[in-house]
C-alpha cells in the first residue's frame, strides 16, 4: 500500500510539471484553435486523475522481483538508451539489428536466433518505416553512404 502511494504521489508530481511546462509552448498557428498546448495538459490531467485514485484505493504491498529481474530490465534500459543515442551517427540498421539481437537474447538465451531476430527485425522495420510509412532514415553511417 505504502508503495503505491508514494508512486501515486511522484506521478502527480510529474503531471503538474507536464501541465506547468506545457503552458511554456508558444501559441499556435490560426488554423489551430488549441495550439499545441492542449495535448500535454490533457494527458497531465489524465496522469493526475489516475493518480489519485492509486494514491486513494492502493493495493496490497507488492512482491518486488528477484535481483535478477531487476538486473535484466536495467541492461534493457541501458541498451534502449544507447539505441537512442546511437541512431543519429550509425543510421538505424547497425543501432537495431544490436539493440533488437541483446534484447531477444534476454528473452530467450540462444544466441544464432537472438541475432538472426536482430538483423531480421532491423530489416523488416526499416522496410517498414522508409518504404510503407515513408519515413525519412538513414539506413547506414553517413561516413559510408559518401
Amino acid at each position: 500500500m505504502k508503495t503505491d502511494r508514494i508512486f501515486g504521489v511522484v506521478v502527480i508530481l510529474v503531471a503538474l510539471a507536464l501541465i506547468a511546462s506545457a503552458y511554456n509552448l508558444p501559441a499556435g498557428n490560426i488554423f489551430d484553435k488549441l495550439g499545441p498546448k492542449a495535448f500535454p495538459i490533457v494527458i497531465g490531467t489524465g496522469l493526475i486523475i489516475s493518480a489519485v485514485f492509486v494514491v486513494l484505493r492502493p493495493d496490497a504491498e507488492p512482491d518486488w522481483p528477484e535481483m535478477r529481474t531487476i538486473g535484466a530490465l536495467s541492461i534493457a534500459t541501458v541498451v534502449l538508451i544507447a539505441y537512442a543515442y546511437a541512431l543519429r551517427p550509425f543510421g538505424f540498421l547497425f543501432p537495431t539489428a544490436i539493440a533488437a539481437g541483446v534484447l531477444s537474447y534476454q528473452i530467450s538465451p540462444r544466441k544464432v536466433p537472438a541475432i538472426l531476430t536482430g538483423i531480421g527485425l532491423s530489416i523488416g522495420l526499416f522496410v517498414v518505416f522508409k518504404y510503407a510509412l515513408g519515413l525519412g532514415l538513414v539506413a547506414l553511417p553517413r561516413a559510408l553512404m559518401g
